[in-house]
């Protein structure tokens, strides 16, 4: 009878104990230090929990060996965790390629892993804070406060340190790190962005449709179109999430990072200029906020017509091309530099983690440790948003079940 310890009952771990219990002679334990397991799993997709994406592949991740990554999906990818789900009963539907539960419950999500794990004979200790882990000539102990555990093999599912209060406390990194493996620099992922002297302010609580570029010391490096959140702090949305962890890693380096806003990215910049200029006929007493209504929310134009030196009664006969092509680049082109992340707390999840050159990326197994698997955030992978997050849960929470359960 193999037994085998899992430290972390997140996604990750519940996919891993469930296929390893689903091995012959194997007894499957979960160490979970938050009241119940999965519950970070209830603030996924909004609360719907987004659980996988149809269009699956490495160049929706981020890694320093997305090599590794595609090899792990080929192994699990879209297709299997379909298989997973509806193993477990859950029914699922699709919305522009995303995958949700029919019911759109996270909770349900959870609810159904928790229960599959109990079933198969997986045993859930919530509550248990593990802090050292120590390899042995038979096997490891499990060091959590007054409790010691064995396990013949453990797999580390504790996840990163983005959303504490969730569970993950980036006590993992800490425990891979003194097993021998290196850290790529961790740094906050999916996350807003705070903004010097933001001068959107006064347009807190606008939501628009633009495009986001992240600039690198001046260097576009990554770039997304999507609903922007104009915030009194910064700038939110999925477009900001998909780069913040290209701006994450740059202040983490000392490098200048900045992000640029294309306001109308459905218009060129002299397309743009020219149907201002052809607006302008019978407007020409009109006050330039009122010219320009009904193109941007009031509030977003005050602050563009601001940055580009119009004052905002200033009337519209007033205007000279040059004023309207100066206009025309701020809404195309505003330029904000950034003071920093909303960091951790506020993350969905990491950029950085333990090396995938330092695991088997055909059973999670690490390198240096045998019988030691490493799973999910813990680990240099992080994908955009839209289920891929979960799928490298999934991925790798079940390729370490399924090998320490078969050794």
């Amino acid at each position: 009878m193999k037994k085998i310890g899992i430290i972390g009952g997140g996604a990750s771990g519940l996919a891993a104990a469930i296929t390893a219990a689903k091995q012959k002679d194997t007894e499957v334990y979960i160490l979970e230090h938050k009241e119940q397991a999965g519950k970070k799993l209830l603030s996924t997709g909004n609360g719907r929990c987004n659980l996988t994406n149809e269009k699956m592949d490495s160049s929706f991740f981020r890694s320093s060996e997305i090599k590794c990554v595609e090899a792990v999906l080929e192994q699990f990818g879209y297709e299997d965790a379909i298989h997973f789900f509806e193993e477990l009963g859950l029914m699922m539907r699709k919305r522009n390629g995303y995958i949700y539960p029919r019911c759109e419950q996270a909770a349900v999500v959870r609810e159904l892993l928790v229960r599959e794990a109990e079933r198969l004979g997986v045993k859930i200790y919530t509550g248990v804070h593990v802090t050292e882990v120590f390899p042995g000539r038979k096997g490891f102990k499990i060091s959590a406060g007054q409790e010691t555990f064995s396990a013949d093999r453990v797999i580390l599912a504790c996840g990163g340190c983005a959303a504490k209060v969730l569970g993950s406390d980036g006590s993992g990194y800490r425990i891979a790190k003194s097993l021998g493996h290196s850290l790529v620099p961790v740094v906050p992922a999916l996350v807003q962005l705070k903004i010097g002297d933001n001068p959107l302010k006064a347009a807190a609580g606008v939501r628009t449709e633009a495009s986001v570029s992240a600039y690198v010391d001046g260097n576009n490096v990554a770039s997304d179109t999507g609903e922007l959140q104009i915030t009194d702090y910064g700038i939110s949305g999925i477009p900001v999430f998909q780069i913040s962890r290209y701006i994450g890693k740059a202040l983490y380096k000392k490098q200048k990072a900045k992000a640029a806003i294309d306001f109308l990215p459905s218009m060129e910049e002299a397309e743009f200029a020219k149907y201002l200029m052809k607006r302008l006929p019978g407007r020409e007493e009109m006050k330039a906020a009122d010219f320009l209504a009904g193109i941007f929310n009031s509030k977003l134009t005050g602050c563009l017509l601001s940055l580009s030196g119009i004052f905002t009664k200033r009337r519209a006969w007033e205007l000279k091309e040059e004023d309207i092509w100066r206009f025309t680049r701020q809404c195309k082109h505003t330029v904000l530099s950034i003071q920093d992340t909303r960091g951790f707390d506020n993350a969905q999840v990491c950029a950085g983690g333990v090396s995938l050159q330092e695991i088997d990326w055909r059973t999670m197994e690490s390198c240096y440790v045998k019988g030691l698997y490493i799973t999910g955030e813990l680990l240099d992978a992080d994908g955009m948003c839209g289920g891929y997050n979960l799928q490298w849960a999934w991925a790798s929470g079940a390729l370490a079940g399924r090998a320490a359960g078969n050794l």
